[in-house]
């Protein structure tokens, strides 16, 4: 068994289909079918059933793909590892995120982090935590940005977390609408009469503040459900309603006001994950040192989110 074989079973896995596999690889299909018969040879198993048009897993495929995804993943990082060990300035960092982290703490990290190493390069992989935890255990991340009340993932258990910040979830309306105008706090009962814009169903805040209402047998009067970050605070900023969004999206948004939940007050947990069984790269470790480091100062300096947001214990 050799990467190549991997590679090879991947593709087709991916697309269903021997000959467009063959054609993505820049191979001959009749090369391509041998590696995969190679392949199943080693293992002593078949990998797909084969049927004209239409190519699937066997159970011992199944098993493989996750497999080979990380093996493979794998490889990749220790190509660039030693591109670093032979003294070349050059490397790769793979950062997950949410999306409301990518649009206030990994943009400010970035900015920083590509300004001090430039010839790094830069992934950045956007999805809810339990896809990031997911995809960092597959060896397709370095590091990944979580909300730690949301780590029920099965996989997590081989993932170490490095507790950032505990950040409040507040209220915004537009600064020129009255729904918060001389409010400071407010109850949820009191939220859930407002005009709300709510988060598609993959934002894993949507799912804290939704229970919350479930909770308190309370109802929202959404005016409109689905939408992503960027589209939530443009409707907000333009008095469409209100919405709750963790206290961090405050930073460098004049058009904003906020006020806080009383009853209850909802938080969650920013925790840096990686992988416990790979070492990180260099690169991958500067990257750590400036998300903690720009974390810290975060939490200790922001006047705009004022106690919002405290560094972990």
């Amino acid at each position: 068994m050799n990467l190549e074989q991997l590679q090879s079973f991947v593709e087709v896995a991916r697309i269903g289909h021997f000959t467009r596999a063959a054609a993505h690889l820049h191979l001959a299909q009749p090369s391509l079918s041998r590696q995969i018969s190679t392949l199943e040879s080693d293992l002593g198993a078949a990998l797909f059933h084969r049927a004209r048009g239409n190519i699937t897993l066997t159970d011992a495929g199944e098993s493989l793909l996750p497999l080979a995804k990380r093996m493979l993943a794998d490889a990749d990082t220790v190509r660039y590892e030693m591109q670093e060990l032979a003294g070349l300035n050059k490397g790769r960092v793979r950062l997950g995120a949410t999306p409301t982290l990518c649009i206030s703490l990994v943009a400010e990290v970035l900015t920083s982090f590509h300004a001090k190493y430039p010839g790094i390069d830069l992934h950045l992989t956007e999805r809810g935590s339990r896809g990031l935890l997911d995809e960092l255990a597959g060896g397709a991340l370095d590091l990944a940005l979580i909300t730690t009340s949301e780590d029920r993932s099965a996989a997590s258990a081989s993932l170490q977390r490095i507790p950032l910040l505990t950040e409040e979830l507040v209220v915004i309306s537009a600064i020129h609408s009255p729904a918060l105008e001389g409010v400071e706090t407010l109850t949820l009962a009191k939220l859930a009469a407002l005009p709300q814009i709510t988060f598609h169903e993959s934002y894993d805040l949507r799912a804290a503040t939704m229970q919350a209402f479930h909770d308190a047998g309370l109802t929202p009067k959404v005016v409109l459900e689905g939408a992503e970050m960027d589209a939530v605070l443009r409707c907000v900023e333009r008095g469409l309603g209100v919405a709750v969004v963790p206290a961090m999206v405050l930073v460098d948004r004049p058009g904003l006001r906020s006020a806080r939940l009383s009853e209850p007050r909802l938080a969650r947990s920013i925790s840096l994950a990686h992988r416990n069984d790979v070492t990180l790269t260099r690169a991958a470790q500067a990257m750590q040192r400036m998300i903690i480091d720009t974390a810290n100062i975060l939490s200790s300096n922001d006047a705009a989110t004022d106690a919002l947001i405290t560094r972990a214990s």
